[in-house]
């Protein structure tokens, strides 16, 4: 058993306390502010009730955590130190010299971030051989993944050490061993979200369009199917043979696509605001978040680990 330190008890926070407290961990989480922590255990409690848990497994979880308004008290004991504050790079820096001011010498210090380079985070510290990154998407307790993300100057058996404290814990943990913009995951998806707002301002076809065609194609299979495995499942010559009629035509701009900020400056912000490349009714917003957390629960009773 770790002892698990969490900076943030917000929406990743009490998802990533959840996530080692049901694994049997001893987890502390910090905040600085009082609604959060007062409302830390139910939160936990909830989410592990829309996940299936019976009462007396919520019970042990929640047994297992602990929660202070002191940053110094959360981490004076801990194995590893996981910050989830917001996407705030001073923020982040600041919690991270405060941690390493107070946390044990032998603690592991992990950054969850989706956007700033690990490297910029924690480049200020005087121990950057234990801190990295972990990336857990949203949310933390219902998708498997989180990339585990080396710096130039992280000692790999602190990173080994963080992949298999997640893989225990029930979690998918994948080594990303350049601290890259964007880690894989987002590279991945924002490349695909290029495209798709390309479609879309170009004329060839509605964004509902776009939606459908990810959805009811080869979005179908990716939750069994990456896109390497599709690659040697079909072949490497066809696959190159695709890329040559295709990729010269692709969208390859560096910069964010001009229809976002058209669309803003139009008021058209996204499903809040009742419109965004699409238009939305009152309650839309609710009922799809309802739609991708049932979707998430039957993913996870389906498939293999």
């Amino acid at each position: 058993m770790s002892r698990v330190a969490v900076i943030g008890a917000g929406l990743m926070g009490h998802g990533i306390a959840l996530t080692f407290a049901r694994a049997g961990h001893a987890v502390i989480i910090s905040d600085p502010v009082d609604d959060m922590r007062a409302t830390a255990l139910d939160r936990i409690a909830q989410s592990l009730a829309l996940l299936g848990a019976a009462p007396p497994e919520i019970a042990a979880a929640c047994a297992n955590v602990t929660v202070t308004p002191s940053l110094a008290e959360a981490v004076v004991d801990a194995d590893v130190v996981f910050e989830a504050a917001p996407e705030k790079l001073t923020l982040k820096q600041a919690i991270f010299a405060e941690v390493e001011a107070h946390a044990p010498d032998t603690a592991i210090l992990a950054s969850n971030t989706s956007v700033i380079p690990i490297t910029q985070i924690m480049g200020g510290l005087n121990t950057r051989h234990r801190a990295l990154g972990t990336h857990w998407w949203n949310p933390p307790h219902m998708i498997p993944l989180v990339e585990v993300v080396k710096t130039e100057w992280t000692n790999p058996s602190h990173a080994e050490t963080m992949h298999d404290l997640l893989a225990g814990a029930g979690k998918t943990p994948v080594m990303v061993e350049k601290d890259v913009p964007g880690f894989i995951g987002n590279r991945l998806q924002h490349a695909l979200w290029r495209e798709a707002i390309s479609l879309v301002e170009n004329g060839i076809c509605t964004a509902q369009a776009v939606d459908d065609v990810v959805k009811t194609s080869f979005g179908r299979r990716l939750a069994v199917l990456g896109p390497l495995e599709n690659a040697d499942l079909v072949g490497l010559e066809l696959t190159q043979d695709i890329h040559a009629q295709v990729l010269f035509d692709l969208e390859a701009s560096p910069s964010p696509s001009p229809l976002l900020q058209q669309l803003r400056d139009a008021g058209r912000t996204g499903m809040a605001a009742g419109a965004g490349f699409r238009e939305w009714e009152r309650g839309d917003l609710d009922a799809t978040k309802q739609k991708v957390a049932d979707h998430l629960r039957k993913l996870e009773a389906i498939l293999p680990d």
